[in-house]
């Protein structure tokens, strides 16, 4: 997307998807990582969820809840000057029905000030949607390998393999289209279902591990980055940051056990 966007909007998406502008996509829990990822022109920062399992140590998503999703996003929201901000609904705050949903939505929305929200689930999640996009929030869907149903789907595995499967994921996806979504995480499906969903929503699809035909592709910042031993298969390590960080602790370990940190140009004189 131009970068000569002052802000991303909902219409800048449409208008994406419509020119074949590639739209992007990272996740990010913090101001200092927002301010980094939209000064290098990301179009859409996501609050996800996935805090849980980068941030706070836990083996699924499944434990986080809108009291965590707060904090971090409104850092973000705070910190982003141009890009899109999504804040995932997390596990147990919309399943019960429209107005849980609603509400859950309500509350991120004024507690936050971010610009989206969004949720898993297709025809499923259909009145869900329509309750908070009629409501004036937008809301982004979420399809494929959803982590908060990772129990019934058996873990993390592609979804949308074979006929039926993917004629079941291009039902959805038109569900949550046609119930106003703004956009759709398609995460773990095969290129050639994600491409044919691509192409018969009029919303943009935003892939992870899913191809490269999506209208935009998103990645866990982590990953990305290189923070750790293992990613993704469909995750591409852009740096290894979390090398250099590790490098530049064990520099200062070391100075200040030698005592060579701090030094004369580190000290205040009288």
């Amino acid at each position: 997307m131009s970068e000569t966007i002052k802000r991303v909007r909902v219409h800048h998406l449409r208008a994406a998807k419509e020119r074949g502008e590639r739209l992007t996509m990272l996740t990010a829990y913090d101001a200092v990582t927002a301010r980094i990822f939209d000064e290098a022109g990301v179009d859409m920062l996501l609050v996800g969820d996935s805090i849980g399992n980068t941030m706070h140590g836990h083996a699924t998503t499944l434990p986080v809840t809108i009291e965590d999703m707060i904090p971090p996003a409104r850092a973000v929201a705070g910190a982003a000057t141009r890009a899109f901000v999504v804040v995932d609904l997390p596990f147990g705050s919309y399943e019960a029905g429209p107005q849980q949903a609603l509400e859950s939505a309500v509350r991120v929305m004024k507690a936050t000030g971010a610009d989206a929200v969004k949720f898993e689930g297709g025809k499923r999640s259909a009145a869900q949607i329509r309750a908070i996009t009629s409501a004036g929030i937008p809301v982004v869907g979420h399809l494929g390998y959803t982590p908060q149903s990772e129990n019934l789907l058996g873990g993390p595995r592609v979804q949308g393999r074979g006929d039926v499967a993917a004629e079941e994921l291009s039902e959805d996806a038109l569900a949550v289209a046609d119930a106003g979504a703004v956009a759709v995480v398609l995460e773990m499906v095969p290129a050639p279902v994600a491409a044919r969903i691509t192409e018969i929503v009029a919303i943009p699809t935003i892939g992870i591990g899913a191809g490269a035909e999506c209208d935009g592709q998103v990645l866990v910042w982590v990953d990305m980055a290189g923070m750790g031993d293992w990613s993704p298969r469909f995750a591409k390590r852009f740096g290894e940051v979390g090398a250099a960080l590790r490098a530049a602790a064990t520099a200062y370990v070391d100075e200040v056990r030698s005592g060579s940190f701090p030094d004369a140009a580190h000290s205040f004189e009288k």
